[in-house]
C-alpha cells in the first residue's frame, strides 16, 4: 500500500507539472517529492532487543471515520507467537501501547516474571 500511496502522488504531479508554466511545475515538483516523503514516513518496520531477545515492530497508517489512526505490532521470532497489538490517533505512542500490550500478554502466559521486567526497565 505505501508504494501505491507514493506512487499515486507522484503521478499526479507528473500529470500535474505538464499543465503548468515550467517555474511552476519546477515549485510542484519539489512539494509533490516532499509530500511523497511525508506519507512514506507514516510507516516503520523496526526492531528492538527486549529481554535478550530480538523483536520486531511496525507501524501502519490507516485512515477510520475520516480521520488519521496508527496500528502498532511487535512480535518475537524464535522466543514465542505472542503478538502485541495496538491501535491509536498518535504515532509515537502507538510504539508504547503496543509494546505494553505485548508485555501484558508475556506476563499473562508467564514467560515473562515481573522480576525479568523491573530488571529490564532499570537497565534502560
Amino acid at each position: 500500500m505505501k508504494l501505491s500511496v507514493v506512487f499515486s502522488v507522484v503521478m499526479v504531479g507528473v500529470m500535474t507539472s505538464s499543465l503548468l508554466p515550467t517555474c511552476e511545475a519546477q515549485g510542484w515538483e519539489a512539494v509533490a517529492a516532499a509530500v511523497a516523503e511525508k506519507i512514506a514516513g507514516l510507516w516503520v518496520d523496526d526492531q528492538m532487543v527486549f529481554l535478550g531477545h530480538t523483536c520486531q515492530y511496525s507501524v501502519n497508517p490507516k485512515i477510520k471515520r475520516f480521520e488519521l489512526y496508527f496500528k502498532g505490532r511487535m512480535w518475537c521470532p524464535g522466543w514465542t507467537t505472542i503478538r502485541g497489538e495496538a491501535e491509536t490517533r498518535s504515532r509515537s505512542g502507538v510504539v508504547t501501547k503496543t509494546t505494553q500490550d505485548f508485555v501484558r500478554k508475556a506476563f499473562q502466559s508467564g514467560i515473562v516474571t515481573e522480576e525479568q521486567a523491573r530488571v529490564w526497565l532499570n537497565s534502560k
